[in-house]
């Protein structure tokens, strides 16, 4: 009836319920079935929302999906958003080194949005940075949008890690056919 529904709309519900862990652990397996189907040098990134990184259960879920595709861990990267490192740090940082253990890479997704921090990039070493779309869709009329695009991409080259700008520019921007 509704048609798409925004993730933004029904992960909330998901998690309040109870039932993101199912979900979750479904994407994450299928997820993986699919991209051990693609050219070897093509990755899979696939988001864990806050409440499914707290189960106990994250590793061996992760562990299932990869030994069950055949998928190759360096092929699967995890994104988290900054709402994960707000929950018991030192639990965080194990659960992050675990999966880092395993060969998964790791991405902050949406960096620049909620509670930012740089004591998250100090804290562990992100294989990749995600800007959020809000910075990148106004960054062709707000100075300041690209500024911060420009910071966090230098930042993140600095530390290492690689960076991905979320979205494109808004309508009606350079490049733009309108």
């Amino acid at each position: 009836e509704r048609g798409m529904v925004s993730p933004a709309a029904f992960i909330p519900i998901a998690e309040e319920i109870g039932v993101i862990g199912v979900i979750g652990e479904w994407v994450l397996k299928r997820a993986c079935m699919e991209a051990a189907a693609w050219p070897g040098n093509l990755k899979v990134a696939v988001n864990l929302s806050p409440v499914q990184f707290k189960s106990p259960g994250l590793g061996l879920t992760i562990v299932g999906a990869l030994v069950d595709s055949g998928l190759s861990p360096h092929r699967l990267e995890l994104e988290i958003t900054e709402g994960v490192l707000l929950q018991d740090s030192e639990a965080t940082l194990a659960t992050l080194h675990q999966l880092r253990a395993l060969g998964v890479r790791i991405s902050m997704d949406d960096f620049g949005t909620g509670y930012s921090s740089l004591s998250y990039l100090r804290s562990f070493p992100f294989d990749k940075i995600k800007i959020d779309q809000s910075f990148v869709a106004e960054m062709e009329h707000r100075p300041e949008c690209a500024a911060i695009v420009a910071a966090i991409a230098g930042l993140a080259q600095s530390l290492g890690s690689d960076t991905t700008a979320e979205g494109e520019p808004a309508p009606g921007s350079r490049g733009d056919p309108d």
